[in-house]
């Protein structure tokens, strides 16, 4: 009996030699990015042949080590922060002294500078390529092909735009809206396209009539919207939506616009709300132009061109009273004494003086027959007139 329990117990010796002496190690050192030893990277150590994980960390001076591992296939990882900063893949193990495998952040950062370097200029030194893997290769030429679309869509997208600009400024609407067009479907999330294709689009209809007209304006007010839509902060898009809005008489929609212009843009309120007073008044709006100047005055009270185009709308309310006198609403004297007051000579300035003087007179409601006979008054008589019709 002990004769057979001393050869089971050899037997298992030997077993867990063999065992023993079939396992491996891996070791290696790791350095961070400014090239000193880095302490507690960890190290992920995964067999590719048969499923198996392990973990270790590298101490102060950057060395980590890791016993006992099965002759196998592995790939080792490099984790920082929760993050993979780089691996080394097909990683065979071996009886004997460890097999190293060291991780160099700066390395590996100056290759990934030159990578990106030879990616942007499309030229890759043959040892560059040795270095790579073929994932690696793979991936830096796919990136090289990219950018060199890109490239080129880039340079297609700045001749559509650029033209599209000449076109703007030699009145060339069609060529515009073309242009601009091109450039919107190479790049449809450029804001500022779609704001010069409205532009384009409402010179074209200040060309055209009728319903050509009416189209190019509503064009003109969807693409303002797209160019809102990706920049909803820039109060000019706002104000140029809400006076294309009130060219074609949506006045509420306008005003809603011109109110969101002015909150961005407290210091140019009164403008947006005169630049919509000109469209009504050019339109024959009247009503409301005088409200929207009036709206300009109360957001900038220094505005001069608002007070003397309020003054103006006020005297448009004057009643003519039975003795010829004339009633003008309260606010018009002062409407054209405030513009002087801020634009002595400005160009307004004569016309006010003259709005001024003739609210004190009268109006002639007298008829004159420029083909009747003229009679010979009586030397000191008072010439007649005619009957008032």
């Amino acid at each position: 009996m002990f004769r057979r329990l001393g050869y089971s117990t050899l037997l298992l010796m030997f077993g867990a030699l063999g065992a023993w002496a079939q396992t491996s190690s891996l070791e290696g050192d790791v350095k961070g990015e400014d090239g000193k030893p880095l302490k507690d990277a960890i190290v992920l150590i995964e067999r590719t042949d048969i499923k198996g994980n392990y973990k270790t960390k590298s101490d102060k001076k950057g060395h980590w080590f890791h016993a006992g591992l099965p002759l196998g296939t592995y790939v080792i990882k490099c984790e920082i922060a929760g993050k993979v900063v780089d691996q080394v893949s097909g990683v065979r193990t071996r009886l004997g002294d460890p097999t190293a495998i060291n991780f160099d952040l700066q390395q590996m950062a100056a290759k990934q500078k030159a990578m990106q370097a030879a990616a942007s200029s499309g030229q890759m030194t043959e040892e560059m390529k040795r270095d790579m893997s073929p994932e690696q290769k793979a991936a830096i030429e796919k990136q090289m092909k990219e950018r060199s679309a890109a490239m080129a869509k880039n340079k297609a997208l700045n001749d559509a735009f650029n033209g599209g600009m000449e076109a703007l400024k030699s009145q060339n609407w069609t060529g515009a809206v073309e242009s601009f067009t091109k450039a919107g479907e190479m790049d449809p999330k450029q804001h500022v396209i779609w704001a010069q294709l409205a532009d384009a689009y409402v010179g074209l209809a200040k060309s055209k009539t009728g319903a050509e007209k009416d189209e190019a304006e509503g064009k003109a007010q969807e693409t303002f919207a797209k160019a809102i839509e990706l920049k909803p902060d820039d109060a000019a898009y706002y104000n140029n939506y809400a006076l294309s809005l009130a060219r074609t008489k949506k006045f509420k929609e306008a005003e809603d616009n011109l109110g969101k212009a002015a909150a961005l843009d407290a210091a140019g309120a009164g403008k947006y709300y005169y630049n919509l007073g000109a469209i009504l008044v050019n339109t024959g709006q009247n009503e409301p132009a005088g409200s929207a100047f009036k709206k300009a005055i109360e957001l900038d009270p220094n505005y001069a061109d608002a007070h003397y185009q309020y003054g103006i709308f006020l005297t448009g309310q004057a009643k003519v009273n039975a003795d010829g006198s004339m009633t003008f609403p309260p606010g018009t004297r002062e409407s054209f004494e405030k513009y002087l007051s801020l634009k002595p000579d400005g160009p307004m300035a004569e016309s006010a003086k003259g709005m001024i003087s003739t609210m004190g007179g009268k109006v002639d409601t007298t008829y004159v027959n420029p083909d009747a006979p003229k009679n010979q008054p009586k030397k000191g008589a008072p010439a007649t007139t005619k009957k008032k019709q």
